[in-house]
C-alpha cells in the first residue's frame, strides 16, 4: 500500500510542478516522517526548488499544498517547517487496501536475473562463513523472485582449485592412498555413517601444516608438489585427478545436504572443470584482443604476459603500466580473473559456448543440474540473464571490480551495469560461543568482541554442527513448554526455531559488518532475534484460536461503515493500531528497497518492527474481552493483517513460522 501510495503521490506532485513552473523533474524526494503527527508522506522538495525558482522554500511549499487539490487515498496536504509539505492519509481507504493486500509473488516483470551463492570449495565441510554466503544469497533470490523476477540460482565449483588439490595431496603423500584406495574409503564411511567431509576437514587442516613442518628445503619441495598436483588435476585424464572427482563430487553432495536443512536450492552447479575441458577461456580469450581490453606487454615486470589496465590508472605512450592486470601470465596460464571473464560472457549469453548439462540433486519440486562435457541432451536454458548478482565475499571486491571493467571494455555496458558484487563481511564466534563449541579460548581473547576462524588451522564452527546445537538448544525449550505435543512435533517446533534463528541472525547485520555469532544472542526469545518475530506470529495465532474465527473472515468484515469510523480514527486511541497498519503496508516498500540497495537487513529490520508493533498492540488492547462488536472486529482483522504480513515476511527471509513455542 505503501509504496503504491507513494508513487502515486510523486506523479501527482511531477504533474503539478509540469503545469505550474514548467518544470520537468524524474525524481521526487519522499519520504516517512519520523512521527505520526507530521502525516505519513513528506517531501522537502520546495527546498530543492528555491535556488531555481528565485523564492522561499515555504512559499514555494504554500503554492504547491494550494494547486494539489484532492487525490484518491489522501486525507489532505499541509506546508510544515520552513517548507516541507507533509501528507496525510486517508485511514479508512488506507485499512481497506492494505487488508485487500494479497500474498505471494507481483506479476512477472520479464526481468531474467542469475544469483550465484555459496560458492564453497569442495575440499572439506561447510562452516559458519559459508552459511552467511548462502543465507544472503538465498534470501535475496527470494525477494527477487517475490518481485516477479525469473531467478536462476547457481553455485560455482571450483573442483580444479588450489584448496581441492591441498586435499588431494592430503590423500597422496600423508596417507598414501590411491584412486581405489579413496573409493574404498568413500564407501566404508557411508556404511558407518560417517562424512567424508567431515574427514577432509581434518585432513585439509594437516596438509596445510604439513607445507610448514620441514626444513626449509623440505618445505619448497612440498609447495612444489601442492602445484605440480593442482597441474594434474587441472590437465584431467590421470589418477589424481580421479581423486580430486571423487573427493570434489562426494563432499559436493555432501554440502547440498547441508544447505537443505535451511531450505537453501540450487538450479545449476557449474564445475570449473567444464570451464577449463570446454575451452570457455579460448573464446573470452578472442573476444578481449578483439575489443583491445587485453594487450600483450614486452617491457617490465609484466613481459610475456597478456595484461589489462586497471580503472583510474594514466600511462604515457611507450611507457609500461607496472599497476596493469595479469590476465594471462606469461607460462600461458589463465588467472582467476580471467577464468571469471569467460564464465560471465557465458552467464550474459555472450560466449558462443554452452555446458553440457546433467542432473546431479533431486529437489522435491525440481531437479538441480551440474555441467559436464557431454550431457544429456534435453536440458533446462541456463545462462543469458540480464542482471547477475555474485554474493562473494569483500575479500574479493578488486576481482570483481576487474570483471566489470573487462565487460565494459569490451562494449558490454549494459551487462557491466547489471553485474552486481554482492559483497559481505567474514563471520567469527564469541569467545563465549567458542567455549560452547569446544574450543580451547587463549585468556587473553576471553575479553575480545570476537574470533576469528581459519580452516586451514582446522578452528572453525562446521555447518552441520552449529545446526545440531541450535537445534538441541532449541528442543530444550519447547520440550519444557510443549509437554502435551509427541515427538515428532516437538522436534518439528525446535526446527524451525533453530533455523530461524540462525537465518535470521545472519540477515539482520548490514552486508559490510563483521558478524560475532553467539548461541545465546540467536536464540533468545526477546530482542532482536528470529524467535522474536516467531513468538509474535504464534501469540496471534492463537488470538483467533481461542476466538473461534480465522484471519481471512475477520478482514472480510472491514467494510461496514462502522469499522472504517474507527480505522479513522484519531488521537492516542487510534494512533498505536494505524501505525501498526500502516508497518503492516510496507511489505512492497521495503521489498523495492532491499532490491535496489542489495541489502536484505531492511527486510529483517521490518520483520522485528512489525513484530514490536504487533506485541504492544496486543498488551494494549484487551481483544477477545471487548464488548463493542464493532470494535472487536477491527481490532481482530488488525490483529489479522499483522498476523498475515509477519507470515508472509518470514517466508521471504527463509523462516517458517510455528505454530507453537
Amino acid at each position: 500500500m505503501y509504496l503504491e501510495l507513494q508513487k502515486k503521490l510523486g506523479a501527482h506532485l511531477r504533474a503539478v510542478l509540469k503545469e505550474k513552473y514548467d518544470l520537468e523533474l524524474e525524481n521526487i524526494p519522499l519520504e516517512i516522517p519520523p512521527d505520526l503527527r507530521f502525516g505519513e508522506l513528506s517531501t522537502p522538495i520546495a527546498f530543492e526548488l528555491a535556488r531555481k525558482l528565485r523564492k522561499a522554500p515555504k512559499i514555494i511549499a504554500q503554492e504547491v499544498v494550494a494547486a494539489l487539490g484532492p487525490l484518491e487515498g489522501f486525507a489532505g496536504f499541509e506546508v510544515a517547517g520552513a517548507g516541507y509539505i507533509n501528507a496525510r492519509l486517508d485511514r479508512a481507504s488506507g485499512v481497506r487496501m492494505i487488508a485487500a493486500t494479497g500474498t505471494g509473488p507481483l506479476a512477472s516483470t520479464g526481468i531474467h536475473s542469475l544469483v550465484e551463492h555459496t560458492s564453497i570449495n569442495p575440499n572439506k565441510a561447510a562452516h559458519v562463513g559459508h552459511l552467511r554466503n548462502a543465507i544472503l544469497g538465498d534470501t535475496f533470490v527470494r525477494l527477487l523472485r517475490a518481485a516477479g523476477q525469473k531467478v536462476d540460482v547457481q553455485n560455482y565449483i571450483d573442483n580444479t582449485g588450489v584448496q581441492v588439490a591441498d586435499v588431494v595431496v592430503g590423500f597422496l603423500r600423508l596417507e598414501g592412498r590411491s584412486a581405489g584406495n579413496v573409493r574404498q574409503l568413500l564407501e566404508d564411511l557411508r556404511s558407518k555413517g560417517e562424512r567424508i567431509d567431515y574427514y577432509c576437514w581434518d585432513l585439509y587442516a594437516k596438509t596445510s601444516q604439513w607445507y610448514e613442518q620441514g626444513s626449509e628445503e623440505e618445505n619448497a619441495a612440498r609447495k612444489k608438489l601442492r602445484y605440480a598436483t593442482l597441474h594434474e588435476i587441472e590437465r584431467g585424464g590421470n589418477e589424481t585427478a580421479e581423486i580430486a572427482e571423487l573427493i570434489s563430487t562426494a563432499v559436493l553432495r555432501r554440502h547440498l545436504e547441508t544447505m537443505l536443512r535451511l531450505d537453501i536450492e540450487y538450479d545449476f552447479l557449474p564445475r570449473e572443470s567444464e570451464i577449463l575441458h570446454l575451452n570457455f577461456w579460448d573464446a573470452a580469450f578472442e573476444q578481449l584482443k578483439q575489443s583491445g581490453v587485453l594487450y600483450f606487454e614486452t617491457e617490465g615486470k609484466n613481459k610475456g604476459c597478456w595484461v589489462m589496465t586497471r580503472p583510474g590508472t594514466d600511462v604515457t605512450e611507450g611507457e609500461t603500466n607496472e599497476d596493469a592486470k595479469v590476465i594471462v601470465r606469461s607460462n600461458g596460464t589463465v588467472t582467476y580473473v580471467g577464468k571469471d571473464i569467460a564464465y560471465h560472457l557465458w552467464k550474459f549469453g555472450l560466449l558462443g559456448k554452452d555446458f553440457g548439462y546433467k542432473p546431479f540433486f533431486s529437489y522435491p519440486d525440481h531437479e538441480c543440474w551440474i555441467s559436464a562435457e557431454h550431457g544429456e541432451v534435453t536440458h533446462p536454458h541456463f545462462g543469458g540473464a540480464q542482471a547477475i548478482y555474485n554474493v562473494i565475499d569483500v575479500r574479493q571486491n578488486d576481482p570483481q571490480a576487474n570483471l566489470v571493467q573487462a565487460l565494459r571494455g569490451m562494449g558490454y555496458i549494459d551487462q557491466a551495469d547489471h553485474c552486481i558484487h554482492f559483497g559481505y563481511e567474514k563471520v567469527a564466534l564469541t569467545p563465549r560461543c567458542a567455549l560452547e563449541m569446544g574450543y580451547e579460548v587463549a585468556q587473553e581473547d576471553l575479553d575480545s568482541p570476537y574470533i576469528l576462524v581459519s580452516g586451514r588451522k582446522g578452528f572453525g564452527v562446521k555447518a552441520d554442527d552449529l545446526i545440531d546445537k541450535l537445534i538441541l538448544a532449541a528442543r530444550a525449550e519447547v520440550d519444557a513448554r510443549q509437554t502435551g505435543r509427541d515427538e515428532a512435533e516437538r522436534k518439528r517446533i525446535a526446527e524451525q526455531i533453530a533455523i530461524g534463528a540462525l537465518r535470521y541472525f545472519m540477515l539482520k547485520f548490514t552486508r559490510n559488518s563483521v558478524i560475532a555469532f553467539d548461541f545465546k544472542d540467536a536464540l533468545s526469545f526477546e530482542g532482536e532475534t528470529g524467535p522474536y518475530i516467531q513468538y509474535a506470529v504464534v501469540r496471534a495465532r492463537n488470538i483467533f484460536r481461542k476466538a473461534g474465527t480465522t484471519p481471512e473472515a475477520e478482514l472480510g468484515r472491514l467494510a461496514s461503515q462502522q469499522v472504517s469510523e474507527l480505522a479513522s480514527q484519531q488521537g492516542p486511541e487510534g494512533e498505536d493500531i494505524w501505525a501498526l497498519w500502516l508497518r503492516a503496508g510496507r511489505r512492497s516498500l521495503v521489498l523495492e528497497q532491499c532490491i535496489s540497495t542489495s541489502e536484505p537487513a531492511y527486510l529483517a529490520k521490518h520483520a522485528f518492527q512489525l513484530a514490536q508493533e504487533f506485541n504492544n498492540f496486543y498488551h494494549k488492547h484487551h481483544i477477545l474481552t471487548e464488548e463493542d462488536p464493532a470494535r472487536k472486529t477491527f481490532l481482530l482483522a488488525t490483529a489479522a493483517v499483522a498476523l498475515r504480513e509477519l507470515i508472509e515476511v518470514l517466508s521471504r527471509l527463509g523462516i517458517e513460522s510455528p505454530e507453537a513455542m
